[in-house]
Formats: C-alpha cells, sequence, structure tokens
C-alpha cells in the first residue's frame, strides 16, 4: 500500500477474471465472479463495500462492490477485468490507484 489520506488509500491494483478461469467461479462472498462486472478482490474491507477508485496516471475513475478476497500477489487489490479497464489499458497489467470508501 502506498498511502492512507484522509479515507483516501493508495496502492497498485490489478485485474483478474479473462484467461485465467475465474470468470463464472464462485467468489469468498459466494457470488459467481463476472469478469466484466465492476467488482474488486481486497483483503480486508467488508463484501458488498463500495469504492470509488481513481487512476492516479490519468485521474479516470470507475465504481465497484468488494465481492471476493485477495489479491495473492504483490498488488493492494484485484479489480475485475471490467472495471480495470474503465480506467486502465489492461496491456500494462497494473495501475497506480486510489480508492475511497463510498458506500
Amino acid at each position: 500500500m502506498i498511502g492512507l489520506i484522509a479515507g483516501l488509500t493508495c496502492g497498485i491494483a490489478t485485474f483478474y477474471g479473462v484467461g485465467d478461469g475465474f470468470d463464472g467461479q464462485r467468489t469468498a462472498s459466494g457470488r459467481r465472479f463476472d469478469a466484466y462486472a465492476h467488482t474488486v478482490a481486497h483483503p480486508y474491507l467488508k463484501f458488498g463495500t463500495r469504492l470509488r477508485i481513481t487512476n492516479q496516471d490519468n485521474m479516470k475513475q470507475v465504481y465497484v462492490t468488494v465481492t471476493d478476497r485477495g489479491p495473492y500477489s504483490y498488488a493492494d487489490m484485484d479489480m475485475s477485468y471490467g472495471a480495470f479497464r474503465k480506467i486502465a489499458n489492461v496491456d500494462n497489467g497494473n495501475a497506480t490507484v486510489c480508492w475511497r470508501v463510498v458506500g
């Protein structure tokens, strides 16, 4: 995690769901994972928590819901493919983002 500033947390986001076998599988919350939905895997936020995620390179934003646990890599969160591609180039593989709980 890069930092926490007045309710804003920053770190590295990656994505999952396309070509990795996760699409259609059950998430830790029990929901079926949809790679094109706007969801995120986060290590400790409560399932159903809504986040506003902002890419720090281009300031694009997306709203997501926490439905899974993870990531299991160097990143701070794993976004669904559909959410990640709204704010970043999937060819890059990761993005520096900041997020805030919005509901």
